[in-house]
């Protein structure tokens, strides 16, 4: 059986393992940098036309959105596990069904998420320890936010169904579309007519709401069995079963580290709005080092999953060799450019030297571990394309949320500096490549497939 149902539909189970992995990822890079565009659009502008406080409002706000967004988000990655391991096997019936149950899962999501993001802000963003003078901002960024977060999360369903059958190139058309739609609303919005945080949020909500739509027409118009056909939209029990199995441990998993994230940021907030804002403006120019990171770990779990699907398990076992040391490599090399040139970089954001100060202290203190940090998404993408979702949760919830959490709270009643923060980021990335060396170097992950169905 041919495993090109449609005209954007690529198997990854044949040719060149190199060529492949990088063709499927490069597209992914280039669609991750345009999502960075969005946020780093909102910050420049912002940045330099409102306020520090405005600017502060916003890097206040990110780990908040991605605690609920995330969730949802994990499920649809479950999802697109699910749908590239039958269509590495070919099964047509089943990749119909698995794109429809996922499609209608993103709606309901949508209406879940706006109504919990819109009631709880007020609550969370106080909890945080916001600052009086940069809550208002935040809560008014947020509210928009949430009002359209049914864009930014139907956007991220249908990118990884059409993501799941190889066709990763269209959802870049459309995001690069989108992007120039942000900034030229961006500048609009905000630069010309001084309406702050809430036009940034607003250009964000629209624009992302217009690629979403453009995945959806180019869905429509699909072949076979990766078409979209809203009359067959509904929740197929064994498919739903099987997404939740391979989506709730990543959903929890973002959910709960954002919620580690949340009491990072709160600690941060207690050195004042210098500290939010330099932080803030680190975190921007993060963004852009995690794309090689992330579009490596995303392309290694199609292509494992996909591999696995077809029972080629050497081809799997070479890929995921491929894509680990390619990902490790590369984010080392951006890592260590990043140090030299922080000072700089940070400058792009933010101009006051207070902020600078402290965006130098955290980056110098975490980028020259960028290795480990590209280990653990790249090990965690390789065990999620293999049905093993919970692995990377356990360890990331472990780590990245229970140790990093206890590690601040202690070791800022001892020594309570600024920089101590920054050193939970190197600590807790170790601790997870060390336990997903493990599990890769001693369990039979290639046949995980066969286990994770049967458990189900």
């Amino acid at each position: 059986m041919s495993h090109r149902f449609s005209g954007g539909s690529v198997s990854l189970t044949e040719g060149s393992i190199v060529k492949g992995m990088l063709s499927f990822a490069i597209p992914f890079f280039w669609g991750q940098l345009l999502q960075q565009l969005y946020n780093m659009a909102d910050a420049w502008v912002v940045g330099n036309f409102a306020d520090n406080a405005a600017f502060a409002a916003i890097s206040s706000s990110a780990s908040l959105i991605f605690l609920i967004v995330g969730f949802f988000n994990g499920i649809g990655i479950g999802g697109g596990v699910v749908i590239s391991r039958y269509f590495g096997a070919g099964d047509e019936k089943e990749v119909e069904k698995s794109i429809h149950t996922n499609f209608l899962f993103g709606i309901i999501a949508s209406v879940v998420c706006t109504v919990v993001g819109l009631l709880l802000v007020p609550y969370i963003l106080r909890w945080m320890g916001t600052p009086e003078n940069v809550l208002p901002q935040s809560m008014t960024y947020f509210r928009i936010y949430c009002a359209g977060v049914s864009t930014v999360i139907m956007y991220n369903i249908c990118m990884s169904i059409m993501r799941a059958v190889g066709d990763s190139l269209h959802p870049l058309y459309y995001l690069l579309l989108s992007s120039i739609i942000n900034v030229v609303l961006d500048l609009i919005l905000v630069a010309g007519f001084h309406t702050g945080v809430a036009g940034a949020a607003a250009a964000t909500v629209v624009s992302q709401g217009i690629s979403a739509g453009l995945c959806v027409i180019r869905m429509c118009r699909g072949k076979d069995s990766v078409r979209l056909d809203f009359r067959k939209l509904r929740l197929e029990p064994s498919i739903m079963r099987e997404v939740i199995y391979q989506g709730i441990p990543t959903g929890i998993q973002n959910s709960v580290i954002s919620i580690g994230n949340i009491v990072v940021q709160s600690n941060i907030n207690s050195f004042g709005e210098y500290a939010i804002a330099g932080v803030g403006a680190y975190s921007r120019i993060e963004g852009f080092v995690f794309l090689p990171i992330m579009s490596m770990s995303m392309a290694l779990t199609t292509f494992i999953s996909q591999n696995l699907g077809a029972k080629k398990y050497d081809r799997a076992k070479k890929g995921a060799a491929f894509g680990i040391i390619s990902g490790v490599v590369t984010a080392e090399l951006i890592g260590i450019l990043f140090y030299l040139t922080s000072a700089r970089l940070l400058r792009i954001f933010i101009s006051s030297p207070e902020a600078i100060r402290y965006g130098v202290i955290h980056a110098k203190t975490v980028t020259l571990f960028f290795c480990l940090l590209s280990f653990s998404h790249c090990a965690a993408g390789v065990i999620r394309g293999c049905g093993k979702s919970v692995v990377p949760m356990i360890g990331m919830l472990a780590f990245w949320c229970g140790v990093r959490i206890t590690y601040i709270t202690v070791i800022l009643k001892i020594i309570p500096e600024f920089r101590m923060i920054a050193c939970a980021y190197p600590l807790t990335w170790s601790l997870t490549s060390i336990v997903f060396s493990l599990f890769l170097a001693k369990s039979d992950w290639t046949h995980a497939f066969e286990t994770s169905s049967s458990a189900v």
